[in-house]
């Protein structure tokens, strides 16, 4: 029979290098102290890792009067606290130790001055309980400030925490919303003691003891022990003894409260607001706009994009190169991105919350969804960069280049005097072709598109917008507001990108086609045949005017051969250039086609870069949050 074996948890190694890992990816999306707690607890658990864990380390923390330094003494076996009912008599913490050899560092990192061998006065007293460090707090409810400040720190550190109250002060708010309460996952090291039970008749004692349990189960700490003792009688000291020994023999106190206190920094990041200032999140994203002025950011690119095209000096420059879910729900991770891309299947919010992350996609509610968002953006993008307009240059450029390459030599001329489409966008001038297998050159200047309108501008930010909002959904605030910041993070960047993208990418149809080069030698040896029919006719009429005889002339049939060649000639050089010219505007129309896919590419490439690749960045940090708090706040 085969036995399943309970599987085991993640160790307390993997549980700290996952707090830290989730405390760096949320820094600048969540409020600052939650992090900050994160990487204070982490450091305190390395520290407490490397110091002797074969002592346990128990506090007795209490409001002043409820009898905690009456149970110190006791356990110790000797008056070591001084003790006191009305007024605070412990001012700083003082350690009581069991066979507290090696437990000296331990006690200066908890700096801990004053220190009492217990075994050492008393060497029958307690032997089961060797290797307890007991500490006696100060009051948590002192009236001085530096004793409140000592129990809230060392309350911090302590391995093992033993709340002393009384049957008059066990319901103070003050205890229990200041310390109970937030220590909620701390119930594994968490002991309660019910003193002066000595003052109260047995039903009142039972009714106390039910009465604090309710507390502490709408606390949080159900299963917490709690026990009623006497300090003055000794009623419950020896059961609080036995369970203090039984404590210190596990020796796994430390390790309890270390993963404990890891659970509680992970809840805080969890459900931690936004970072107090939108600059945070935008100095680590990158240059973003901020949200108040993100409608005015494409209009004001656009506007300098326009004075870099009207600018004199333009071609010497250079262009430079949720809300519904908890943070910490299960992420189920694929690896397929689909057809989508960053918006096409690579994410989805499923039911209940969880965001699904598909290999290096992003976020959408279906497939579909996600790519009508990627092509109204590229759309948007493709129209506000002059898209239709550079694909008009391309084919009346093409075509004009056809006439001054396969014209008729006599007025092919004449065309030359016509500027290139393209070379007014100052697309061919700023990008030049690069050689079959040469580098490729440097994109200088700007091209002459004109700005984008303020109906192409909104488009794109609608359409930006889009897209971060689609993205944001089902992601907690804070999260959300990462990834539309995200979206926008590149937007200094995106008419530059945009203009070096149409460009690059339409400077191929400036490339002259093989057959032009086999028409224009055509066209020049029909001009030469033509020249030299006309110049043939025109020697024979010189003879004529000057009453030579004439030579022998041949003929074509009944045509002599000098006007059979200059009408021939040139008929078949008027009909190369009509059927040529039919055929540059069939090429015209090809290569614009051709054109508009590149550019429907490029385009796409920098909407990836630009918008789609930041904000899968900003998901893809969300999933990887997501997995280390599951790693953290796993069970162990």
């Amino acid at each position: 029979m085969r036995l399943l074996r309970r599987k085991e948890g993640p160790s307390l190694d993997s549980r700290l290098a996952a707090l830290l890992e989730a405390a760096s990816l949320g820094e600048g999306r969540l409020a600052e102290s939650a992090v900050s707690e994160a990487r204070a607890v982490a450091e305190r658990a390395g520290v407490r890792r490397e110091l002797s864990i074969d002592h346990t380390v128990a506090a007795l923390a209490g409001a002043t009067g409820s009898g905690k330094s009456s149970i110190y003494n006791a356990l110790a076996g000797e008056d070591l606290a001084a003790v006191g009912v009305t007024r605070p008599t412990t001012s700083t913490a003082q350690a009581a130790l069991w066979d507290g050899e090696g437990a000296g560092p331990l006690l200066d990192w908890l700096e801990i001055p004053q220190r009492h061998s217990a075994t050492a006065a008393n060497p029958d007293i307690n032997p089961e309980m060797s290797g307890l460090v007991l500490l006696d707090l100060p009051d948590h409810d002192s009236i001085r400030l530096s004793h409140r400040l000592e129990v809230d720190r060392l309350v911090e550190l302590v391995d093992l925490l033993v709340w002393v109250v009384d049957p008059q002060k066990y319901a103070d708010a003050a205890l229990h919303d200041r310390y109970l309460r937030p220590l909620a996952e701390h119930s594994d090291v968490m002991l309660v003691v019910l003193n002066q039970v000595d003052r109260l008749p047995p039903q009142a004692v039972e009714r106390c003891v039910r009465d604090l349990r309710r507390l502490l189960e709408e606390d949080g700490l159900a299963g917490v022990p709690v026990l009623p003792v006497s300090a003055r009688t000794g009623t419950g000291l020896a059961e609080f003894r036995s369970l203090l020994a039984d404590r210190v023999a596990e020796r796994t106190s430390w390790s309890a409260r270390l993963t404990a206190d890891i659970t509680t920094a992970a809840g805080l990041l969890a459900t931690a607001p936004a970072a107090s200032t939108d600059r945070a999140v935008g100095a680590l994203i990158g240059p973003a706009s901020s949200a108040a002025g993100a409608a005015d950011g494409m209009d004001g690119i656009m506007a300098q994009a326009a004075t870099h095209r009207d600018s004199p000096t333009a071609p010497l420059e250079t262009a430079a190169s949720v809300r519904g879910s908890e943070p910490g729900e299960r992420v189920s991770s694929g690896s397929s991105a689909g057809p989508g891309g960053v918006l096409g299947s690579g994410r989805s919010a499923e039911p209940g919350g969880r965001v699904a992350v598909g290999g290096s996609a992003g976020v959408a509610h279906g497939g579909k969804r996600g790519v009508a968002l990627e092509r109204t953006l590229t759309g948007a993008l493709s129209e506000a960069a002059g898209v239709p307009l550079v694909l008009e240059a391309v084919a009346k450029g093409h075509r004009h280049r056809a006439v001054v390459a396969t014209g008729w030599p006599v007025t092919r001329w004449i065309r030359r005097f016509r500027p290139d489409p393209l070379r007014r966008l100052r697309i061919a001038a700023i990008a030049p072709a690069r050689k079959p297998g040469g580098p490729a050159r440097e994109v200088v200047g700007r091209t002459s598109v004109p700005a984008a309108s303020a109906t192409q501008r909104a488009q794109v930010e609608t359409a930006i917008r889009d897209v971060g909002e689609a993205a944001a959904a089902g992601l907690p605030g804070p999260w959300a507001a990462a990834v539309r910041h995200a979206s926008r993070s590149r937007l200094q960047d995106l008419a530059d990108a945009l203009d070096r993208a149409v460009a690059t990418t339409s400077v191929v149809a400036t490339r002259r086609p093989r057959w032009w080069r086999v028409v224009n030698v055509l066209q020049w040896l029909v001009f030469a045949a033509m020249a030299g029919g006309a110049l043939w006719l025109g020697g024979l009429f010189g003879m004529d005017y000057l009453r030579l005889p004439q030579p022998p002339l041949p003929t074509l049939g009944t045509m002599p051969w000098p006007t059979a060649l200059l009408m021939g000639g040139a008929l078949a050089g008027v009909l190369i250039a009509l059927l040529s010219r039919l055929a540059a505007w069939a090429g015209g129309r090809r290569r614009a086609r051709r054109t508009a896919k590149a550019l429907r590419a490029a385009i796409g490439q920098v909407a990836r870069e630009h918008v789609l690749d930041p904000v899968e960045a900003e998901l893809d940090r969300y999933a990887r949050f997501t997995e280390a708090l599951d790693v953290a706040r796993a069970e162990a």
